[in-house]
């Protein structure tokens, strides 16, 4: 268990580019209050981004995840019976589409609240 701790430690050192830019944007409750955590362990894997209390997880998906979507989807179905619902972005589209995907993981967020 303590080895999926140092591996999330070290992808927060290691963010990528879109991860870097997202998490502008998630950090410090800036999303309508709603914390996030990055690179958080859950269900075996490590995260890219969790809001716990929403029981939302939001993955980014560079061009290495063409060749891994078996795999992207068991990730998914272990988060998800975990009780969490996961929301995929590509890379281009959180570098070049900031806006969408924010307002997104809002109403997102804001459906969940009301549900």
């Amino acid at each position: 268990m303590q080895r999926i701790w140092i591996n999330a430690r070290r992808l927060r050192n290691e963010s990528t580019d879109a991860e870097r830019r997202l998490w502008y944007f998630l950090r410090r409750q800036q999303l309508a209050g709603h914390k996030f955590r990055r690179q958080y362990p859950l269900a075996g894997y490590i995260a890219d981004f969790v809001c716990v209390p929403a029981r939302l997880v939001v993955e980014l998906d560079g061009g290495q995840h063409l060749d891994a979507r078996t795999y992207d989807q068991r990730r998914t179905e272990a988060m998800e019976r975990e009780g969490y619902r996961v929301l995929r972005f590509w890379n281009d589209d959180v570098l070049l589409r900031t806006e969408d995907v924010v307002a997104e993981i809002l109403r997102v967020l804001e459906g969940e609240a009301r549900a």
